[in-house]
């Protein structure tokens, strides 16, 4: 597989750039790296990823997939950085799934020629322009359908412009209560077969998303996911006839339940040694300290995992105190616009007099509240001025709030090594 294409560290810099220090602007990234610059000089809000965390996470994502049998093929949207998806690829990720098309012609720009599309493409716009995108035999593409509309939808335009090769195409399996996908076996089974009778599609497996059917470890939930993943099996063997020499997927796995995919998947991986038994989990790379750090099977509070091989927190927000109005209330300077809210408020690590300065423990504070631009820290023993460090809860809305993170050396040290771009 061909290396992306990055081009940023050519990119300057600017005023218009959230949190890049002053002596930044006009310089190009690989000129400000250059300098050796530190966190601490960094404007707040900001949040910083870590470098040795991520390098962590890869390597046990990448020794636990390979030990049951899997592939990952990880959701770039969670970051949409073409940088972090090139770790992923260079440990052995044969592509990325994305969940948009406007995301695949984004990432076809830095030239990722493996995707999997973890969604319908029905929009006239879009399907002629993959029509385009097939006459490179280097471009490996699946998609999905969950109705027959979806494919009549799919046919009629590519008819209409022609198309060098077939689609690849799987069927999409849903349930009750949950997302997209068809809402039972039999409508899974009959839609697989009309994509394999299409002359412009072409039946490339079952995907799905479990993730959807559960919020936490409950018995309830457990079982509601691997009821669904035993439905997905079932429709993938009655179409086993139907398959031709290609790829062929079964594929689930958000970051959540990813161990259950592996458990009710073992026995297919077993005796079916052609077909890509794929996860899709894309927060892994950073992780969290809130929604995954509560339900990933590979969170060190998680029963029966080893420390070695458990993921590690990765991003982390600063904020400043601007205000200290009540007692027990400090207002801290960044918010919604800055920090994921929508699974859980940040959590309190500690506070210094600055950036990049080690921190002190607050014992007993939390947030509890944030607007657009302030978060509400109570019962902290704090002074205007102080940074107080957070824990971040779910990497999904935390990366489309910035243009570049700055990636530190490690969780100990302030050095920033790499400035990582996002395009949402």
């Amino acid at each position: 597989m061909a290396r992306l294409q990055d081009g940023w560290g050519d990119e300057r810099l600017t005023a218009r750039d959230k949190g890049i220090p002053e002596r930044a602007i006009g310089l190009t990234v690989d000129e400000f790296l250059a300098t050796g610059p530190r966190l601490s000089e960094f404007w707040t809000p900001i949040i910083a990823l870590d470098d040795a965390a991520m390098r962590h996470n890869l390597s046990v994502m990448a020794d636990w997939t390979s030990a049951r049998g899997l592939q990952l093929m990880p959701h770039g949207k969670t970051t949409m950085a073409p940088a972090l998806w090139q770790r992923q690829l260079d440990i052995g990720c044969p592509g990325i799934t994305l969940a948009t098309m406007g995301q695949v012609r984004t990432a076809r720009t830095f030239g990722l020629d493996s995707v999997m599309l973890a969604n319908a493409v029905v929009d006239a716009r879009s399907l002629r322009w993959l029509a385009g995108e097939l006459a490179d035999p280097d471009f490996r593409f699946v998609s999905w359908a969950d109705s027959l509309e979806t494919v009549d939808a799919m046919e009629r335009t590519l008819r209409e412009t022609g198309v060098p090769r077939r689609v690849d195409v799987c069927v999409e399996l849903g349930a009750e209560g949950g997302r997209t996908g068809a809402r039972s076996v039999e409508a899974a089974i009959e839609i697989g077969r009309r994509i394999a009778a299409s002359d412009v599609l072409r039946l490339a497996g079952v995907g799905g998303y479990e993730g959807a059917l559960g919020h936490d470890r409950s018995d309830a939930a457990l079982a509601a996911v691997r009821a669904y993943l035993a439905d997905q099996l079932v429709v993938h063997e009655a179409l086993g006839d139907l398959y031709d020499e290609g790829d062929v997927f079964v594929t689930a796995g958000g970051s959540a339940y990813f161990d259950l995919v592996a458990e009710v998947y073992a026995p297919a991986i077993a005796r079916d040694s052609r077909t890509r038994f794929t996860l899709r989990s894309g927060a892994y790379i950073v992780h969290d300290d809130g929604f995954y750090r509560g339900i990933s099977p590979l969170d060190a509070t998680f029963p029966g995992t080893e420390a070695g091989g458990v993921f590690r927190p990765a991003m982390r927000g600063y904020a400043r105190v601007v205000s200290h109005p009540e007692p027990a209330l400090a207002l801290l300077d960044g918010g919604k616009r800055d920090f994921p809210f929508d699974e859980g408020l940040p959590v309190v690590h500690g506070v210094a007099g600055d950036l990049g300065e080690a921190l002190a423990p607050l014992a007993g504070a939390s947030i509890t509240a944030m607007n657009d631009q302030h978060t509400f820290l109570r019962g902290a023993d704090v002074a205007i001025g102080d940074v107080v460090a957070l824990g971040l809860s779910h990497p999904c809305t935390a990366f489309d709030k910035w243009h570049f993170l700055p990636v530190v050396e490690s969780a100990e040290s302030d050095r920033v090594v790499e400035l990582v771009r996002t395009f949402f």
